[in-house]
C-alpha cells in the first residue's frame, strides 16, 4: 500500500499514543487491506491496542481473529 492519508493518520496517532484513534485507524486499514495477511496484521494491531485501552471492541476483534484462524 503506498503512503496515504491513512498512513499519515496512523503515524500521528502513534506519536500521540492515542489508543482510541489507533484502534479506529487499524480497523479502517483492515477493511481496506487487499490480502488476508494484511487484514490479519491490521486486525491484530487493533486488537492489541483495544486490550491495552480496555476497549470493549476487544471481544469483537478477538472473535474476528478466531474466525480467521489467527487467535484461539
Amino acid at each position: 500500500m503506498p503512503p496515504s492519508d491513512l498512513d499519515a493518520r496512523l503515524l500521528r496517532a502513534h506519536a500521540a499514543e492515542d489508543r482510541p484513534a489507533l484502534i479506529k485507524l487499524y480497523l479502517e486499514a483492515s477493511q481496506l487491506a487487499q490480502t488476508d495477511i494484511a487484514t490479519g496484521f491490521y486486525l491484530t494491531h487493533a486488537y492489541v491496542f483495544a486490550l491495552e485501552a480496555g476497549d470493549p471492541r476487544a471481544a469483537e476483534l478477538k472473535s474476528k481473529l478466531i474466525d480467521m484462524g489467527r487467535e484461539v
